[in-house]
């Protein structure tokens, strides 16, 4: 791939999709060790999805008004890692619901911004092949990504996974900030 712009979008928002692919449908069982009641599950994601989705319905309006849509994505990148380092310190299902809607606003910055610096730079002639390029990435990243997470709760338990995908989330941010603006 020539276009410089996206190998970076796909370097590290790869190893984001990574990062999150690491806990996947495990998120299940991470909060049946909070709270046996498995509605939990469905409240707690139902949480994260309802404050992405009013934080979509801001990002909506005022979201162009950026210059530069980098700092929506660092934002993202930075909002979800610190999340992640929290999980293991999560003790009630009110905390659960608390981090998945600040993990919500997190993908309220980050999914957007991705979506919008990857459309600002599609090469003419190529848009199905650089979408198709980016999706197989991130579902042979995210397929591998589950598996690894699997394995490391099985050894090692949640602490070890989330450390990881709140460092590769870390790795990210870092990566596209240290990046020149001109590039994205």
């Amino acid at each position: 791939m020539k276009n410089k712009a996206l190998k970076v979008l796909f370097v590290y928002n790869g190893i984001f999709v990574f990062a999150a692919g690491l806990l996947g449908p495990l998120y299940a069982i991470f909060v049946e060790t909070i709270d046996k009641n498995i509605l939990f599950v469905s409240i707690s994601w139902a949480a994260f999805l309802v404050s992405t989705t009013l934080g979509m319905l801001f990002l909506r309006k005022y979201g162009d008004r950026l210059k530069e849509k980098e700092y929506l994505l660092m934002g993202g990148f930075l909002i979800r890692a610190i999340v992640w380092f929290s999980f293991p310190f999560i003790s009630t299902i009110f905390m659960l619901v608390m981090l998945q809607i600040l993990l919500g606003i997190g993908e309220t910055l980050g999914s957007p911004a991705f979506d919008s610096i990857f459309a600002e730079h599609l090469d003419d002639g190529c848009h199905i092949r650089e979408y198709t390029d980016w999706k197989l990435i991130s579902n042979i990243t995210g397929a591998g990504a589950i598996i690894l997470g699997g394995i490391i709760i099985n050894y090692f338990g949640f602490f070890p996974l989330f450390f990881m995908m709140g460092s590769l989330a870390s790795v990210s941010f870092f990566g596209v900030l240290l990046k020149p603006r001109k590039l994205l």
